[in-house]
């Protein structure tokens, strides 16, 4: 479904849905007239068996007579379930299409939310609100308008055709209608409150069953099994305690709606059948007084099932417009502009940067300038700042202070979706998703030629790998790339970055999880590019930075040390003794 935007004039969660309702204007009437079709020949049947009750008990009914009657209910049976039939393709498809542009409408939204928004919530979470959030979404508004509209029509025209049988009668069945309307008032805040708290302890399940899925290969190799069983059930436990809470309360809505129904079914038979044996009404008059009180029952139902959905649909709308009301913390600058061709050059001054909910600068005072098609070369001990100076390039974060140029002008005021597609970023951790090693490396991009993606993985030094393969590039690799090893997974991911001839080149640990030979390949690549692409390289392993045009060494996230590979190793710093080291342990190998 095409996205729609809400409207100002409409305020609270209601406005998500309000214009979807509208895209369908014509598709809800219709299915509303059916439904409301199906409601009045419902009423009209008592009155056939209000005819034929008289006929019998008059001893006039004739044989002609009861087969007119029973073709005329029959014939009100077959339009009911013809227009049941529109009713619900039209008014429960139009509940599925709001389910389809609420889901697609979160999904694009989430995507565009910052780094630090996934830091914050899990991803359980966020399934959650994607499932069970829209499901309850659609429920309200498909069969909760239903139920609303025979709360509304059947049961205001089932009272009408009681009082058109006796106006006394009617006003004693309705005496219960007042204490439905008090309990629904007292009990539907509670249940509103309760199932807030359903939904989040669902999230909180979701969250913890991924997350030991995901992680299935730990758990086995530990032997934590059971503690990951017992977690998973105290949060299961959890999410029956909170569905207990609402149980109780839903447990007295409904009996109470049975009670006061039975009540006025009490009232009828013992007025109503009083006033047929003293003959102010007739026996027909009193069945038909009897089936307009079941059908009565129905919409005296139906008012406490609409109100426990809209009360979940609510629940979930407000917890998805608390996502959708989340701003990305980055996002294009009002005067941002785009930009066509971008040389490379990059300069950081003074820049600073905090992650949230730290107070800890994870980089502190950072100045450099790197010309368009050099490389620039990032080593330091784990939790330096090296990942985080990259990730700041193409604004996956934002600098505190200090500001980071590109081609001279500083990135934030750039739109990102130019910055970011100047970018080719390989990161520490690669990921790959449930596909083919094709679509891995493309991205699911049509039009990347055979001889594109073959000379990609060539450069990344897995084409041999892949072809070893009796799928080839075809060959599915499963969630997260599982059939894959680490070195493997790492390599696709630099093909992926390969292929797409971007003018900065980002590549956080390339080389950390391949063996030297097969790095010293990828390597020779990167050296290729010197003058044709600007790189940044974070690395352990010195080897892949000896041919840096610059190279820093971070340690809490400042620069400590500048300069070449024949520099640093001079300067008999951080970098010279690891380099030394790594010398040492190269030669023990090779022996």
């Amino acid at each position: 479904m095409t996205p729609v935007q809400d409207k100002p004039s409409v305020k609270g969660p209601i406005r998500l849905v309000l214009p979807y309702f509208r895209q369908r204007t014509g598709a809800i009437a219709a299915g509303l007239l059916s439904l409301a079709t199906v409601d009045f020949l419902q009423l009209f049947i008592p009155r056939f068996i209000k005819r034929a009750v008289d006929d019998l008990t008059a001893l006039r009914a004739t044989a002609p007579d009861l087969l007119r009657y029973a073709l005329a209910i029959a014939g009100m049976a077959l339009l009911i379930g013809v227009f049941r039939y529109i009713w619900r393709r039209l008014l429960l498809g139009t509940s599925r299409r709001v389910e389809e542009g609420l889901r697609n409408r979160l999904f694009e939204h989430i995507q565009g939310l910052s780094a630090d928004y996934f830091d914050r919530v899990p991803a359980g979470e966020l399934m959650a609100h994607a499932t069970n959030d829209i499901k309850q979404v659609r429920m309200a508004a498909g069969m909760g308008l239903v139920a609303l509209n025979d709360a509304l029509v059947l049961g205001l025209a089932s009272v009408a055709f009681m009082a058109y049988i006796d106006p006394r009668l009617t006003a004693f069945v309705l005496i219960p209608m007042p204490c439905i309307a008090l309990g629904t008032r007292l009990l539907s805040r509670r249940m509103h409150r309760h199932y807030r708290s359903v939904q989040r302890a669902f999230a909180d399940l979701t969250e913890t069953v991924r997350e030991r899925f995901a992680g299935i290969r730990i758990i086995k190799a530990y032997t934590r099994e059971i503690p990951a069983a017992e977690e998973v059930s105290r949060q299961s436990q959890n999410y029956v305690r909170e569905n207990l809470k609402l149980v109780r309360t839903v447990g007295l809505f409904f009996p109470m709606m049975l009670f006061f129904t039975n009540v006025s079914l009490a009232i009828v038979l013992y007025f109503g059948g009083r006033m047929t044996i003293l003959g102010t009404i007739t026996a027909g008059d009193f069945v038909a007084f009897i089936y307009y009180l079941s059908l009565l029952t129905w919409p005296m139902m139906a008012l406490g099932w609409v109100t426990n959905m809209i009360q979940r649909g609510r629940a979930s709308l407000e917890r998805i417009d608390a996502i959708l009301q989340t701003r990305p913390a980055i996002r294009n600058a009002p005067d941002a502009v785009a930009v066509t061709h971008v040389r490379g050059d990059i300069a950081f001054e003074s820049v600073r940067f905090t992650y949230p909910g730290t107070r800890r600068p994870a980089l502190q005072d950072i100045d450099f300038s790197l010309a368009a098609g050099q490389v620039l070369g990032l080593v330091g001990p784990p939790g330096s700042g090296k990942t985080t100076l990259l990730d700041l390039i193409p604004r996956l974060y934002d600098a505190d202070r200090g500001r980071i140029l590109l081609d001279g002008r500083d990135i934030r005021q750039l739109r990102l979706e130019s910055l970011r597609a100047a970018v080719s970023w390989v990161p520490q951790e690669p990921f790959l998703f449930a596909g083919t090693i094709r679509e891995n490396i493309t991205l699911g991009s049509p039009g990347v030629s055979s001889q594109a993606l073959e000379e990609a993985a060539r450069r990344a030094a897995v084409y041999d790998t892949i072809i070893s393969f009796p799928e080839g590039f075809d060959t599915v690799v499963g969630e997260k790339g599982v059939i894959l090893s680490g070195g493997q997974k790492q390599r696709i991911a630099l093909a992926r970055a390969f292929l797409q001839e971007r003018p900065i080149l980002i590549l956080d640990d390339p080389v950390s999880q391949v063996d030297v030979e097969t790095g010293n390949r990828i390597m020779a690549y990167v050296r290729s590019l010197r003058g044709r692409r600007t790189v940044l390289i974070a690395s352990h392993r010195l080897s892949a930075l000896r041919h840096a045009d610059h190279i820093l060494s971070l340690q809490g996230g400042r620069i400590v040390e500048r300069g070449s590979h024949r520099e640093l190793v001079q300067a008999g710093g951080y970098y010279s003794r690891m380099y030394h080291l790594q010398k040492v342990r190269g030669e023990l190998d090779e022996e």
